[in-house]
């Protein structure tokens, strides 16, 4: 039998070992790695519990498949204790047994390739993935190993694409949850019904379509981290769920009576400022009080201009091609460039650019019309030749520029806009009227 299983299984393709006895089997596990291992249960010396249990000592992921003419129910139980992946009773169809060992190999490589996914995911989020060198970034980096260390429920704010998620995910990698799941889910992408049932999960017969029972997220997150991107977009009463889960750990699914009960830390996300949306009724205080026990503030790129260089040296790495940097022009209108969509668009961009420059040094020529229309619209200070400048236009210009730059990063407020700039608000006021700045968008 022994033989007439290596031939078949050469035949079908498979690098294959065989020993004539428990001893001889064991001493090929001790000298090599096995996918799969057939054993029979009553052999000479060493039976089959004793290859299965050096297996797995040696080996945790092998798989075993137990074979034998003298099954009961008992030996089969103790097979599956002991972690065995079958139990096949002599005698068996050689078809049986080619269907049992490709179902065994087909779960070992899918289980293969979960590890090696799971360890880039590990790879692509570790916390030297998120770059910067400017002050409010490396105060976001020493922070992150801290927090990460607790259970803590943590609220990370910021604007879109400046890369959030990145955070949430080096918070959970680097944390004592990092071998557990880590679950994400965005807010504001789904409407309020399925967004409550893929959190807490239902039964079936909880609604129509409702034909079995499923797991929610906060259960598969279980012992591990959940993060709700864009939290300040959940439904009001969504959110007195979650506040539920956080002051008892339980929740019910749909359609259920039981409480279900789950160890999940939970990192938010927004863009959103929640203390102006606690006032206008939107978003829980309650809730805000308890997801903002660690708050994190991602700061936008145009604040950290300096790291500009470095994150486009980055996405060159990862998008590789013939390039080899940015010429001094291109780099300085990628750094004098606002972009509104922070990093997300600075990653967009420069795979744009690797695609379609035909140069080896990427040139202003090269990058897209927005920045360049952009570039041409802010203009720059003129160099001071013997032709001469218009000291009192140019000073204007440079007026005209910090007061939008203000308004900008006040979110149009002009009270706010005006500490910026260490005016009075009324100063404030004046400059706005001489200089035509319009209104639009922007509030006292």
């Amino acid at each position: 039998m022994n033989e007439i299983l290596r031939i078949l299984l050469e035949s079908d393709g498979y690098d294959v070992s065989s020993a004539m006895d428990g001893r001889k089997g064991i001493e090929l596990l001790k000298r090599d790695i096995y996918d799969l291992v057939i054993t029979d249960i009553k052999m000479p010396g060493v039976d089959g519990f004793e290859v299965l249990r050096k297996a797995k000592e040696l080996s945790p992921d092998t798989l075993v498949i137990m074979v034998t003419a003298f099954g009961t129910t008992e030996s089969a139980i103790e097979a599956m204790k002991l972690g065995a992946y079958d139990y096949i009773h002599k005698p068996f169809k050689i078809d049986e047994i080619r269907i049992v060992v490709n179902k065994a190999l087909e779960k070992r490589g899918l289980r293969r390739e979960l590890e090696v996914l799971r360890e880039e995911i590990r790879t692509s989020y570790r916390l030297e993935n998120i770059i910067g060198k400017s002050p409010k970034m490396q105060g976001l980096l020493n922070t992150i190993p801290k927090i990460a260390q607790s259970s803590s429920n943590v609220l990370i704010t910021g604007e879109s694409g400046s890369g959030k998620e990145l955070v949430a995910r080096a918070i959970h990698n680097i944390s004592p949850r990092a071998d557990k799941a880590f679950v994400a889910i965005n807010c504001a992408s789904l409407p309020e019904g399925l967004l409550e049932s893929e959190l807490f999960g239902y039964m079936k017969g909880a609604f129509t379509g409702a034909t079995h029972n499923k797991e929610g997220l906060f259960e598969i997150a279980h012992s591990g981290s959940i993060f709700l991107d864009e939290i300040g977009e959940m439904p009001f009463n969504i959110q007195a769920k979650i506040l539920r889960v956080i002051e008892t750990g339980t929740f019910r699914r749909l359609g259920g009576t039981n409480d279900i009960k789950v160890d999940v830390r939970i990192i938010a996300a927004t863009n959103k400022d929640l203390k102006k949306a606690i006032q206008t009724g939107e978003f829980r205080e309650d809730l805000f009080y308890r997801l903002n026990v660690v708050p994190l503030r991602i700061p936008p790129l145009r604040e950290r201009r300096e790291d500009i260089p470095l994150l486009v040296e980055h996405f060159l790495r990862k998008f590789g091609s013939g390039v080899t940097g940015f010429s001094p022009d291109a780099m300085r209108v990628m750094v004098d460039y606002k972009w509104p969509g922070n990093v997300r668009e600075l990653e967009n961009v420069i795979e744009r650019v690797v695609l379609l420059t035909e140069h080896e040094v990427i040139q202003p020529s090269d990058l897209p019309s927005e920045l360049l229309e952009r570039e041409a619209g802010e203009g720059r200070l003129p160099d001071l030749t013997s032709a001469g400048i218009d000291l009192d236009r140019v000073l204007e210009e440079i007026e005209i520029g910090y007061i939008k730059r203000a308004l900008e990063l006040a979110f149009g407020v002009k009270t706010e806009a005006a500490k910026l700039l260490n005016l009075s608000f009324r100063s404030f006021r004046h400059r706005l009227y001489k200089y035509g700045i319009g209104s639009e968008g922007e509030s006292g």
